[in-house]
Formats: structure tokens, sequence, C-alpha cells
């Protein structure tokens, strides 16, 4: 379809034909049949110009002009209101406005030209595996280290790198680094004094392996990512407290082995004295005996029962003492025994300190494995229900921006605490990394198990957590997984993370089970 533009009644008043447009335009109709000429608009226009006497300028070409503007591409604000004006020109066909917002446009252009330093491709690309290379070396505690490094990867990785953007982020990142610099000098400082304690122990571990396993599985608790100075120090502190009462432990068990020795020789010694005294007192007996068959006269007999009596007395004077010097030996056989007994109770309580989690006191991720073999061992054999919760503060990257670190450390001891009032001597509670806890019921199916997570929100939204004067309400999201019969730990907890994924989408602060 061929459409055709008539000028407007504004144009008639410059006409010298002053016939109506459209007996003009039938008549340039006309004239391109006659002509074999296609009836296209600028034919059209053509012949309609000739026959009103117009001046025969071509359309002003809108969608042509926009096209261009729609392939300017701006840089920077003085630009972008030039592309403005631009736009505002060609909707008011103003041949003058579009020249006038194009000239501009080139002027700021060169502007922002003079102005711009790009840093050449090769260095900025050279720099980018610079950084890429060296950054992780630095961790992902410091929050504010972590977002000047990505900010400055983030303008390294544009082509071309401008280097008004390049060197304020280089300047942020380099007034850090020095801070996280000292902080890896200390934590290996730190890495290497446990090591250095470890090693020394060794030559000490003589009573039993299991101590030696549980202070090196509290090491390798410790030292997963991220590390930080503070657990170090507390292990550190775990690790010299154990090592000191296996020594007591050791030297006292040395001393026993040494009394319960010179024990048994002295008991020995006893049971030689009592047979000879026996041997002594049989043969004045047998003598005796002897002496009273030769007797002919009752006087005769007198002598030889006071000798018997005698003898017997000093029989019964010697295992009397001989008694009590072995009730002696048993009191003090037994009384060593308890006190070894309470060392090896001592030490054993030292060493578990090292399958527990020094900030809330409860089990770290050795002990949670620990403690799911035996419960996933007792479920099998009783064959009862276990289940499996996966719990996880809400905002608490919030919490920890607005109140510091210390008062999100507060947050998850207060966690761990209601919990505990709330939990069955029975479950098990264990910090499974960073906000995340774990918590195991024996005998719990699933939907008690979401029952029992659901009394905890609701006892955490009464017992608010005070950081200094401000009460600081905490909730959490969950998850609960009942295990499945030929289902180990680890799949459990997975699916239990899946589902306390789910209620933190939901909305927070609910309990899902998987």
């Amino acid at each position: 379809m061929v459409v055709i533009q008539v000028p407007t009644r504004t144009l008639l008043a410059d006409m010298h034909d002053n016939r109506p447009p459209s007996q003009i335009a039938r008549e340039a109709l006309k004239k391109l049949a006659a002509g074999n000429l296609p009836p296209t608009p600028a034919n059209f226009q053509s012949f309609y110009n000739e026959i009103a006497q117009l001046p025969n300028t071509a359309p002003f070409p809108d969608a042509q002009l926009r096209q261009l503007a729609a392939n300017l591409a701006p840089r920077g604000e003085a630009q972008v209101t030039q592309l403005t004006r631009l736009d505002s020109a060609i909707s008011g066909r103003s041949w003058q406005g579009v020249q006038d917002a194009l000239s501009a446009f080139l002027a700021a252009g060169s502007g922002c030209a003079a102005q711009t330093t790009q840093l050449p491709h090769d260095i900025a690309h050279a720099l980018l595996h610079l950084f890429e290379g060296i950054l992780p070396i630095f961790g992902k505690t410091d929050q504010r280290f972590n977002s000047a490094a990505d900010e400055l990867l983030a303008v390294l990785r544009i082509s071309p790198c401008e280097l008004t953007a390049l060197d304020p982020a280089l300047k942020k990142l380099t007034q850090l680094i020095p801070f996280a610099v000292e902080e890896q000098i200390e934590i290996r400082e730190m890495l290497l004094r446990l090591l250095h304690l470890i090693i020394e122990n060794i030559g000490e571990l003589a009573l039993d392996d299991t101590w030696f396993k549980g202070q090196i599985d509290g090491l390798l608790a410790v030292v997963e990512p991220p590390l930080t100075l503070r657990h170090l120090d507390d292990m550190e502190r775990r690790l010299r407290d154990v090592m000191d009462k296996q020594s007591r432990a050791q030297a006292r068990s040395a001393e026993a082995q040494e009394e319960l020795r010179l024990m048994l020789s002295t008991f020995i010694e006893r049971l030689a004295t009592m047979t000879e005294s026996s041997s002594t007192f049989q043969g004045r007996i047998e003598n005796s005996a002897r002496q009273i068959e030769m007797v002919s006269r009752i006087e005769d007999l007198a002598p030889l029962l006071r000798d018997v009596v005698a003898a017997t007395q000093a029989m019964a004077e010697e295992t009397a003492r001989s008694r009590e010097q072995l009730r002696g030996l048993q009191d003090k056989v037994l009384a060593t025994e308890a006190e070894l007994t309470q060392l090896h109770r001592d030490l054993d309580s030292a060493s578990s300190l090292a399958r527990h989690d020094p900030l809330t006191d409860t089990l770290n991720r050795k002990g949670l494995d620990e403690a799911l073999d035996r419960e996933i061992a007792a479920m099998r054999r009783r064959n009862t229900p276990l289940s499996v919760c996966l719990l996880d503060l809400d905002n608490f990257k919030k919490l920890n921006d607005r109140l510091g670190h210390e008062a999100g450390d507060n947050a998850l001891v207060h966690l761990s605490k209601v919990a505990r009032q709330c939990m069955r001597p029975t479950d098990t509670l264990a910090r499974f990394g960073g906000e995340e806890f774990v918590i195991l019921m024996a005998d719990t199916t699933l939907e008690q198990g979401i029952e029992a997570m659901t009394r905890l929100q609701r006892e955490l939204t009464k017992a608010f957590f005070l950081s200094g004067k401000e009460k600081v309400l905490i909730t959490f999201s969950a998850g609960v997984a009942q295990l499945a019969e030929k289902e180990n730990g680890n799949e459990a907890i997975r699916r239990a993370d899946q589902a306390m994924y789910l209620a933190k989408r939901a909305g927070k602060n609910r309990v899902f089970g998987a």
C-alpha cells in the first residue's frame, strides 16, 4: 500500500494554484499514470509540488535521524543531555535543533576524551591476573577488604580501563592491605605454635591414644576456614590445659605403680612371715603334743599347757597384726585406684573439649560426626526414629554489621543457651558452622521434630537478646529431616539444609520438613 502525503492547510497560503488539494492530487496521479511511473511517495510528491507550484524539498527523515541517535553512545552527563536535545529536535522536525544538538554532543565528547586517561590493555590485563592470584591469600573473613578487592577487580575487568576509576579503587585496597597482611602473619604464627605443641606432646602421650586423637581432632576442627585469631588462641589454651593434666596424670600413674609394687612386695613379705609363723607355731604344737604324750604326772602337764597357750596367743597376735597390715594395704590400693580413675576422668574431660566449639560450648563438626554415628547405631539397634534439624539465624550479617561482631558472637551464645533449656537431655546440639546449628533428636519423628523447633522459636521470641541496653529479637529458619532406613547422617543433614533454604525463601522464621 502506498501512503500519499497531501500538504496541509498551513501550506495552502503559499500556493500559487488556488485549487483544492484533492483536485491537485488527482491531477498528480494522472501524470504518474501518463508517464508510466510507479506511484511512490517521492514521485507523487514531485508531481504534486510541480502542479501546486511548491518548492520540491525532501521530507524530514525522522526514522533515519532516530536510528542515528540510537547508535550514539554517550560518555558522561553532558552527552546524555545533548542526546535528549537531539530527540526533542527530531520530534519538532527542526533541522537547526538537530544541528545544534549534534554539535554540542561532539563538543561534550571531546571534553570527556581530553579529561579521560586510559590504562593500556596489556597492563590492565596483567594487573587483573596479578590481583586475582594474590587476593585469595587473604581469605574471606574481612568484609571491608573483600568489598574493596571486588571493586578493584571489577574496574580492571572493564575494557578500556579508565584511570579515573582505577585510582580510587586501588588506593582503597592498598590502605587495607597492611592490616590484612598483619592478621595473616599472626594467624600463621599461631598455627605454628599449635603445631609445635602437638609435636611436643607426642612424647608425653603414654596413657591412652584416645587423648592424643582428641587433641588432633580438635586442632583439625579449629583450623577449618575461616581462621580467626580468637579461635586459635582458645585452642592453644585448651591444648596446654590437656597437656598439663596429662603430664600430672602420667606422673601420678608412675608414682602409683611404684606404690603398688612396694605394697605387693610388703604383702608377699607378710605372707612369708605368716607362713613362717605358722610353721613355727605348728612345730611348737607338735612338740608340745609329743611331750604331753610322755607326761605321767598331772604336775608335769601344767608347764606344757602354758607353753601351748603362749604359742597360741603369739600366733593370734601375729595374725591380727598381719590382718591389719593387709587391710591397710588394701585401703591404699583402693585409694590409689580411685585417684587414678579421677585423673583419667579429668583427662577425658579435658580432651573432650577438643570436640567442642569454644564460643558456644556446643559440639563442633568433629563432635557432631561422632554423635551422629552413635545415634544412628542406637536408632538401628532399637528400631526407633531419629530426626535431624538444621537451623540458621535470620539476618545474622545485618546484626553483625549494625552491632558489631562481638554482639554477633553473643547472639550465637544466647541462641545455644535458649536451645539447651528447651532440649531434652537425650538431644544433641552442635554448631555446624557460622550461624548454623544442628540438633539431633532421638526417638523423634518428623512431625515431632517440627513441633519441637516451633516451640524453640516461640521461646526465643520470649527471651530477648540484650546487646548493651538494646533488646534484639532473634529468629531462625529451620529444616527438619527424619533419617531414612539406609540413609547416612550427612545425607539427612543435606535434606534438612534444603528444607531450611525453602524456609528462608518463604519469609524466614519458619520450620519446614524435608
